[in-house]
């Protein structure tokens, strides 16, 4: 799909991108969280069958790349079933702590139960919030992740500015997430695993085809990777880059509070 616009450009002030729709900014975030609501119970099995869990190693890249030392303070937005913050705890020890927030309370409750279940409990939080608004005061913690999160936010500009924020001087901020694909040979492929494949697969094994096709839909609504690490500069972030994995299909950007 071509547009005049940037991706994840609104068509005014007022409106936002849920999918390919747009639709007025006080209503994204409602949509949002019923297409988690719906997928909760199904998140990890689907992850599985969308990336033939390609999205393990991806994630398993993400932590073991970050800046991240025993004893630190980690916040991982958007944590959903816990699989980033599981990783980041091997890492922080156990004199660390991490916080896994989610605006989902569904995908919270999934992600405490689960850690739960595995025996994890000790120096695990779990806090409801919004991105665009962190309940932390400033410099509060070492490293900040967002994984497969910041396409859903609705002012991810303002999401940006909060992780700068509520980072410490010389903290790092990662965000792994959906970007654009950069071998031309491929995009036909993906277009058509994400628009034909997916859906199916999400009726199929979660009787949920919608949530699916806007998932595929807001993946291509993301700004792109030059256009994310502008976003980040923009909200201040010193030292910003990123890195491909996969062709684009994800890229981790980095950003650090100097």
């Amino acid at each position: 799909m071509t547009t005049d616009k940037p991706a994840g450009t609104p068509e005014n002030d007022n409106t936002t991108h849920f999918g390919f729709r747009d639709v007025p900014k006080d209503e994204k975030q409602k949509l949002v969280a019923g297409v988690f609501s719906s997928v909760a119970g199904n998140y990890d099995l689907m992850n599985d069958l969308m990336s033939l869990g390609i999205h393990r190693v991806w994630k398993r890249y993400f932590v073991a790349t970050a800046q991240v030392k025993p004893g630190d303070r980690v916040l991982d937005l958007a944590g959903g079933t816990g699989d980033i913050a599981i990783l980041l705890q091997e890492r922080v020890g156990k004199d660390g702590t991490i916080v896994l927030g989610d605006i989902n309370g569904d995908m919270l409750r999934v992600g405490r139960d689960r850690m739960i279940n595995k025996g994890l409990v000790n120096g695990f939080e779990y806090t409801q919030m919004n991105a665009e608004a962190l309940p932390f005061p400033d410099n509060s913690f070492d490293l900040v992740t967002i994984a497969f999160g910041l396409r859903n936010v609705t002012d991810k500009d303002k999401a940006l500015r909060e992780m700068y924020r509520v980072l410490k001087v010389g903290g790092q901020a990662r965000v792994l997430e959906f970007s654009e694909v950069t071998q031309d040979w491929f995009k036909p492929i993906y277009d058509f695993h994400s628009f034909q494949v997916l859906p199916r697969l999400g009726k199929l094994f979660a009787q949920d085809a919608d949530s699916y096709q806007y998932l595929a839909e807001s993946i291509r609504k993301h700004p792109p990777q030059e256009q994310l690490k502008g976003m980040m500069e923009t909200a201040g972030f010193e030292r910003s880059h990123y890195k491909n994995l996969s062709a684009g299909i994800v890229a981790i950007h980095t950003g650090y509070k100097l």
